[in-house]
């Protein structure tokens, strides 16, 4: 199950833990929480989705160094949420995919995030890490 949590304060934790025993598992969706939120994700057997905006902020990138490895799932929240050359993450990006403003077969179309960037996630995590 796909989780989202925005500026929920406690409410998100309180509901999911008392439904938790509905549902075998799942994930809280395009990470960008607090430590305490970690904790109560690890808590509650979730896991911790990152993808582009999760990265965005050098906040996020030290809140990224709490979460178990053991609870991370890459994602790319295709065809949003990419690393934009703004975000703090995008310097530890080493293979960029090439980008035009229409799609080709060499190319993908800029502005929008596909599946193959979750290497782009991949690399930023595990230089973080």
């Amino acid at each position: 199950m796909y989780l989202h949590n925005r500026n929920t304060g406690n409410d998100f934790y309180d509901i999911v833990k008392k439904n938790r025993s509905r549902f075998t598992t799942g994930v809280v969706h395009s990470f960008t929480g607090t430590p305490e939120e970690i904790k109560q994700i690890v808590e509650l057997d979730l896991y911790i989705g990152i993808n582009g905006c999760s990265l965005k902020t050098q906040e996020n990138i030290g809140t990224l160094k709490l979460v178990p490895l053991d609870r991370i799932m890459l994602e790319t929240d295709a065809p949003y949420c990419e690393i934009r050359a703004s975000h703090a993450a995008s310097k530890y990006i080493k293979n960029k995919f090439p980008t035009k403003n229409k799609r080709t077969p060499d190319y993908l179309l800029k502005g929008r995030n596909e599946p193959c960037k979750t290497l782009e996630v991949l690399q930023v995590v595990s230089q973080i890490l």
